[in-house]
């Protein structure tokens, strides 16, 4: 199984989901620069995927599969005794699913997507950042009062994702000590083994480049 990533990128879910399962050691890890689409050795990652996108899974049997919130579940069902999503059909599946589009629709799109685009006008940043945040943020706050995960009573892929939306909200000037739900959730996912180690590994790339 190979992995497309961008250092810091949202593809640090699908990092943290491969060593949460206990995959991490087994899985290749090929890093895009995004802003030229190419790899390491210059190569153009558009031949490789033509949306020019990450997280990119290639599996092993050389299919690829693009778009977080699949590639998420795929790790998930694929690693069916690391219970990072509930079973196809039940209930707790559509919530995970609802997690994941609100995650990435509404936090990682309209507010870290918008902030971190170097051709969006300052305006637009701005309302990302002290409009639409706030509010944003807000909801996944309380769906957090007195829950420890987003979903059920374990962590799963909709928890690695929200692990990327709030890392990010240091460097995108939101505020998360404002939610302090959201301040404990992050401490208690960012002190788990799998998340730690995806969050140091990636750090450490980001200095590099």
């Amino acid at each position: 199984m190979d992995l497309y990533f961008s250092p810091m990128a949202c593809s640090i879910a699908t990092r943290i989901a491969l060593y949460e399962a206990g995959k991490g050691d087994e899985a290749s890890f090929h890093q895009v620069t995004l802003s030229t689409k190419t790899l390491a050795d210059g190569s153009d990652f558009y031949a490789i995927n033509p949306k020019g996108q990450v997280p990119t899974l290639r599996l092993d049997d050389g299919q690829l599969l693009t778009e977080g919130a699949a590639v998420l579940q795929y790790v998930a069902d694929a690693n069916p005794a690391s219970r990072l999503a509930p079973a196809n059909g039940t209930m707790e599946r559509y919530r995970l699913q609802e997690w994941l589009n609100f995650i990435g629709t509404e936090l990682h799109k309209q507010v870290l997507a918008v902030i971190f685009n170097p051709r969006a006008p300052k305006e637009a940043k701005d309302f990302a950042r002290d409009a639409v945040a706030p509010v944003k943020f807000e909801a996944l706050a309380k769906a957090l009062e007195g829950r420890d995960y987003l979903v059920g009573d374990g962590f799963t892929v909709a928890d690695a994702y929200a692990v990327f939306v709030l890392t990010l909200c240091g460097f995108a000037g939101i505020d998360r000590s404002r939610w302090p739900e959201l301040d404990a959730y992050y401490a208690r996912m960012s002190a788990r083994p799998g998340v730690a180690r995806a969050l140091k590994d990636e750090m450490a790339l980001m200095s590099r480049n």
